[in-house]
């Protein structure tokens, strides 16, 4: 059954209006062969999204009339793997006003990139409006990868993230997650994306709240070196690492550039 996102003018709405209109469309769904998944309520713009299985729009349609009277002032087919990647994520959070960005912990730490593979040929192929839809796609995936091993969003580099880990081993899990989800992904995405992912660990120079210096500059050459949909990691993040050794392939020693010592580097196989 198709997938739709309807989307609502809620101006002066409050959330609990949002969520009694939501079960009133739940208690009415099945009349109309109609399921609805979720909803989103972004109080600040006063905009509401749905997330419905349904025969087809007029269906959708049909339920909301029936059981509040807020007609969508829009209702679109959706790609399912588009919307599992933002599932639960409109947009990002605000801070609130005067908060300070959350700090990063000073010492040993792991850094990670990721990088989406032929961006440029992708923006120069889909245009920009599609090419910018898929770089939040990627946005939204490797953040719940971060999300899920305790990382740190740093910075966005415009075609990748820049995260830190206060765990080594926590960074090699989170690379191999982040590289599941964009496999799930593409099982199911019209448009598939491959990135690749380089991580380093040392001790960074922080200053306001951004990361500087030697491991951060390694972390991002060895994201160069590796291969779509691959992870590399440095010698001291093999060795810091708790994963089985049998699942880092050595790929020999680099000149990196930037660095007058070749750099041991390894592939991460996280397949197996």
């Amino acid at each position: 059954m198709p997938i739709f996102m309807d989307r609502h003018d809620l101006r002066g709405a409050t959330a609990a209006q949002v969520a009694e209109a939501h079960r009133r469309d739940i208690d009415v769904q099945e009349r109309y062969g109609v399921k609805y998944m979720a909803y989103w309520f972004d109080e600040h713009n006063g905009s509401g999204f749905c997330l419905v299985h349904a025969p087809d729009a007029a269906a959708a349609e049909r339920v909301h009339r029936e059981a509040h009277g807020q007609i969508a002032n829009a209702i679109v087919p959706v790609d399912l793997s588009t919307v599992e990647a933002f599932l639960g994520r409109i947009g990002d959070p605000r801070a609130a006003p005067g908060a300070a960005a959350p700090a990063i912990d000073a010492g040993l730490r792991a850094v990670m990139f990721t990088d989406i593979v032929g961006s440029t040929e992708m923006t120069a192929r889909l245009g920009d409006s599609a090419a910018l839809e898929l770089v939040r796609a990627h946005d939204a995936l490797v953040r719940r990868g971060l999300d899920a091993y305790g990382g740190r969003e740093v910075k966005h580099t415009g075609d990748g993230i820049m995260a830190s880990f206060d765990k080594v081993a926590n960074a090699v899990r989170a690379a191999a997650d982040i590289q599941r989800r964009f496999a799930a992904y593409n099982a199911e995405a019209s448009e598939s994306l491959s990135v690749r992912i380089g991580v380093h660990a040392g001790e960074p120079v922080e200053d306001h709240n951004d990361l500087f210096g030697a491991t951060v500059q390694l972390a991002s050459r060895l994201c160069s070196e590796a291969e779509a949909n691959g992870i590399v990691v440095s010698g001291l993040v093999r060795e810091l690492s708790d994963e089985d050794a049998a699942r880092f392939t050595a790929l020999g020693e680099r000149r990196l550039k930037g660095f007058a010592e070749s750099t041991p580097v390894y592939r991460f196989e996280w397949r197996k």
